[in-house]
């Protein structure tokens, strides 16, 4: 069997499927209260060869470090800390993350550092919203990007040097609460609100443990009955976090980057009946310089420069086409590509249709 027959099977046992699936609960819910929380520090990155900063900051910070050692530099004497950077050290910490664990952690420069390559982070201690102190921050830097400088003042600067990470180079100190194990109930929280899916989520956990047990709040929240002993609250969630659930279709829209030209159009738009023309006008203006020198005798002449501009406008034959009713994102790909205009073109035809009430969808521009 030829790999194109293989394909082909693959495709079509792939349509007869259909595009929609079921999904695991895991995947499109979250449970409220079980979340990631981010940390922050300030610290100083040393080592560095010659790459770091001087600013009033980085000298305050630097006296700091040094008076915590019992070491005092004289108020008039300026120390000279090139191969010191002040950094802003955060990180995540998951949920259910304990005591001694290591989490990751992200070191930027908040000076004039040429870069962090090379460089070592003291101590640092990585605070949450409360100000309380829950991981501590030190290690050696791994940054990917680089930074080469000339004598004439020319630079290549690759990725960014002045970011680095540190793998595992944070020890959390404290735990953060979770109200998991609080109530008699559990809250998943849909990714994506949909009333439809919400109701099929709770029906889903009902036919499973029992009537009532689930409960669709709104759009977004399922509240579900569970166990108030925490290792029975744990398997009862392992297994609903397997149930499987067959998400609603999406709501028609249309997303277009006004920036990128990148247009995705949902598989629930359509289009009433309509007619469109297009034309493309194109305009080209070209500027070019002439240079008028007076003779080599001339008495006070000038040697001056004028502009001369040539304007081009081309106008291309108009095109029409018509949308029958009921017309599908396929019908659509189809006419524009017929007619071959560009992403800017799309735009302006979808704004169209949508003035003209005949674009049945929502239209989002970013």
């Amino acid at each position: 069997m030829s790999f194109r027959t293989l394909f082909m099977m693959c495709l079509s046992l792939i349509v007869a499927i259909g595009p929609v699936q079921a999904e695991r609960l895991k995947d499109i819910a979250r449970v409220q209260g079980v979340r990631d929380n981010q940390i922050v520090g300030y610290g100083l990155v040393v080592g560095l060869p010659g790459t770091g900063e001087t600013s009033n900051f980085t000298e305050q910070s630097f006296r700091t470090m040094l008076s915590n050692f019992g070491i005092t530099l004289p108020s008039g004497q300026r120390p000279k800390i090139k191969n010191v950077a002040a950094v802003a050290v955060h990180a995540t910490m998951p949920a259910f993350v304990k005591p001694g664990q290591k989490i990751d952690i992200t070191v930027s420069s908040v000076g004039s550092a040429e870069s962090l390559r090379g460089g070592t982070l003291l101590q640092t201690f990585l605070k949450g919203v409360d100000g309380k102190v829950y991981a501590m921050a030190q290690g050696n830097l791994s940054v990917s990007g680089f930074s080469v400088s000339g004598q004439d003042g020319s630079k290549v600067i690759q990725d960014t040097p002045t970011v680095g990470r540190i793998p595992g180079g944070a020890i959390v100190e404290r735990e953060i609460a979770s109200p998991f194990a609080q109530g008699d109930y559990l809250t998943f929280n849909l990714d994506d609100a949909d009333f439809s899916t919400a109701k099929r989520v709770s029906d889903a956990i009902n036919d499973l443990v029992g009537p009532s047990t689930a409960m669709a709040m709104d759009a977004a929240s399922i509240r579900v009955l569970a166990p108030r002993d925490v290792s029975q609250r744990v398997a009862f969630l392992s297994l609903l976090q397997e149930v499987t659930v067959e998400p609603a279709d999406t709501s028609a829209r249309v997303v277009v980057n006004a920036r990128t030209g990148t247009i995705v159009i949902g598989k629930n738009v359509t289009l009433l009946p309509a007619a469109i023309t297009h034309g493309g006008l194109t305009v080209t203006i070209a500027e070019t310089q002439q240079v008028s020198q007076a003779n080599p005798f001339a008495q006070g002449g000038e040697t001056v420069t004028t502009n001369n501009s040539v304007i081009d406008v081309n106008q291309e034959d108009a095109r029409m086409f018509l949308f029958n009713p009921g017309t599908t994102l396929d019908d659509l790909v189809r006419a524009v590509n017929a007619i071959g205009v560009g992403p800017s073109d799309v735009m302006a035809i979808l704004e169209a249709l949508k003035q003209a009430g005949a674009l049945r969808g929502e239209l989002i521009i970013i």
